[in-house]
């Protein structure tokens, strides 16, 4: 009987070998696949956009869906801290700015909101937008309030969807140099991140730029993190990092998951604004996430020129 327990240990001591063996192997199959991945052509990707921004300028489109807004405000320090008179601020449409957001005036409170509108755009092929909110549901509770306005806190939307435009058009693509940074993945999906940085010697500009993940094998911009400098003006929320003595840091993602005729529509986004002390510890002010769902159109058309 001993022998023969003897005999059996080998077997499960080399299994366990094997196993190991495998796991440790495991990081150069990993980087043998990596290697072998395709490598992304960027100059490629920056015609195919350019061309999809040449689309989207010249697109004639109607379409409804509900926007569903989440957000918390905690303005503690606003009231431990208060700022000087405010102003309120807009941006001019025919200006090169192109801001996705518009700071909203300052207001005294403390919580939550939640808002749903129903949401109808128009867009003529000569670029004229008309679109309305119907607001349905505001914390729970049913309404209806036929143009409304946006009431949010801190940011106002505008023109979410004409944000791959404002750095992969043609005519602003000079003013930037764009780079490969590494790869990711969104909604399961392999993907390449694209940087875009103003060129060191451009003129100053106040064009959006940020990051693009987008999907290398149609080369579509799934998603577009905005840098903070550019978002608007940046300069009321360091006058209010000044007067909380803390650093600014916002972050604005817009996701694009909808596709209709070969276009990509605004799905998701994120809005956060919150102030680090020197540890890094965040002071969140603010924090938005909007949805937009139950997409119906009823008219897609690019001009044929």
């Amino acid at each position: 009987m001993r022998g023969t327990a003897r005999n059996k240990r080998p077997p499960a001591l080399f299994g366990i070998l094997a196993v190991l063996s495998l796991i440790a192997l495991r990081p150069a199959f990993s980087q043998s696949r990596a290697g072998a991945e395709k490598p992304f052509d960027l100059a490629a990707f920056l015609k195919t956009a350019a061309d999809y921004c040449r689309r989207l300028e010249s697109v004639a489109l109607h379409f409804t869906c509900l926007e569903e807004i989440d957000e918390k405000v905690d303005l503690t320090r606003d009231l431990e801290n208060p700022p000087a008179p405010t102003r309120t601020w807009t941006v001019d449409p025919g200006g090169k700015l192109a801001s996705l957001v518009t700071i909203r005036s300052w207001a005294p409170m403390r919580g939550k909101l939640s808002l749903v509108y129903d949401y109808q755009c128009i867009r003529a092929f000569n670029g004229a937008v008309r679109d309305t909110r119907t607001l349905i549901e505001q914390n729970g509770k049913k309404k209806h309030v036929p143009e409304a306005k946006m009431d949010m806190t801190t940011f106002e939307l505008d023109r979410t969807m004409l944000g791959p435009i404002y750095i992969f058009a043609e005519r602003f693509q000079g003013e930037y140099d764009f780079a490969v940074m590494g790869r990711d993945k969104f909604e399961r999906k392999p993907v390449i991140i694209v940087e875009a940085k103003p060129k060191p010697d451009a003129p100053v500009s106040l064009n959006l730029f940020g990051k693009a993940w987008v999907d290398p094998a149609t080369n579509e911009i799934l998603k577009i993190e905005w840098d903070e400098s550019r978002i608007g003006r940046y300069e009321i929320f360091r006058e209010r990092g000044e007067r909380y003595k803390l650093t600014p840091r916002i972050t604005i993602r817009s996701e694009f998951s909808v596709e209709k005729n070969g276009l990509r529509f605004p799905t998701k986004m994120f809005l956060e604004e919150a102030y680090l002390n020197e540890r890094g510890r965040k002071f969140i002010r603010s924090e938005t996430t909007v949805e937009y769902t139950d997409f119906k159109f009823f008219t897609v058309e690019v001009e044929i020129k």
